[in-house]
């Protein structure tokens, strides 16, 4: 197996899904991952140390972890989260590992690297911006009132909101893009979007500048992996023709080669498929949940679309 050199853009759990699959497909994977978590451990070491949030950067690493028992061992070390109400209760070790090898050498590319050779990663892990963000959504926080909005900041208030979101924003409004992941983006031969968290883990990849400029004009073609559930916290009342539409109103001049879609999640699919086809796509529908939990991917049936699109 070689494949082809594939970037994946996301964050936590989504971003984890699809690197799990892509591993199936290709030895040459780039994640390049969020970096606007605020709550929990990557929250707090965030806060005391000003630097980036290592959590979704050390669940990126440990997906793609070595198939062995090495691999899988340093995973769960890794993953291990220390329990109690102590200095550390809270704490994955894995983030204590990465803002220790941050603090003897403060390019973080380079601590994710050691990480990587520890795990016998089958891939790379880089960070989206070279700064520690914010995200701000514009939030209707009453139903029957959707034009009054508010402004609710940072990451893990926005995934909690209690009201609907339309949009979200970054801050800085300008950060800068890691170099190393412009690099990628244009030395790729696809790059994933999704699935994952909407308005937290994937539409902010497209809000860095410079990282959409280089996404805009990267020579790869464009999957977009749509999520296994339309109605989160995230997303009230969306449908997946509303996240295309989200997705073109967060970055004009988009264009996507595929997107795929469960059909678990297609409740209209003529107005998905003119919604797709209006960024450039075809709509590929294909099983890609897991048997016992629908709402879930299944990583060897989402390696198997992958492996289908990437050979089309």
């Amino acid at each position: 197996m070689s494949g082809p050199h594939v970037v994946a853009l996301g964050g936590g759990h989504g971003l984890a899904a699809s690197l799990s699959a892509l591993r199936h497909v290709s030895e040459s994977i780039t994640a390049i991952v969020t970096v606007a978590d605020n709550g929990g451990s990557s929250g707090r070491l965030r806060e005391e140390f000003g630097v980036l949030p290592p959590g979704d950067l050390r669940m990126a690493l440990s997906a793609l972890c070595a198939d062995s028992d090495w691999g899988h061992q340093w995973r769960d070390v890794l993953q291990h989260r220390f329990s109690g109400d102590g200095p550390l209760g809270g704490h994955a070790l894995g983030n204590l590992l990465i803002v220790a090898l941050w603090d003897l050498d403060p390019e973080p590319v380079h601590g994710l690297q050691l990480v990587g050779r520890l795990l016998n990663a089958y891939g790379r892990v880089l960070p989206m911006a070279a700064v520690p963000l914010e995200i701000a959504a514009s939030v209707s926080l009453d139903p029957e009132q959707p034009d009054q909005r508010t402004v609710v900041t940072g990451q893990h208030q926005v995934a909690r909101t209690s009201g609907l979101i339309h949009s979200v924003a970054l801050l800085p409004e300008d950060p800068p893009a890691h170099p190393d992941a412009l690099a990628a983006l244009g030395e790729c031969d696809w790059i994933v979007l999704g699935p994952g968290s909407w308005f937290t883990s994937v539409l902010p990849h497209l809000l860095v500048p410079k990282l959409r400029e280089a996404l805009l004009h990267s020579r790869a073609r464009r999957l977009l992996t749509l999520n296994m559930e339309m109605h989160t916290k995230e997303t009230r009342g969306f449908s997946a023709v509303r996240h295309i539409e989200s997705l073109r109103e967060h970055a004009e001049g988009l264009r996507l080669d595929v997107v795929l879609a469960d059909p678990s999640i297609v409740d209209d699919e003529s107005a998905l498929r003119r919604a797709v086809e209006d960024l450039g796509a075809n709509l590929m529908i294909q099983h890609v949940s897991t048997h016992l939990a629908p709402g879930i991917h299944d990583p060897l049936r989402l390696a198997a679309a992958y492996r289908d699109i990437f050979g089309g």
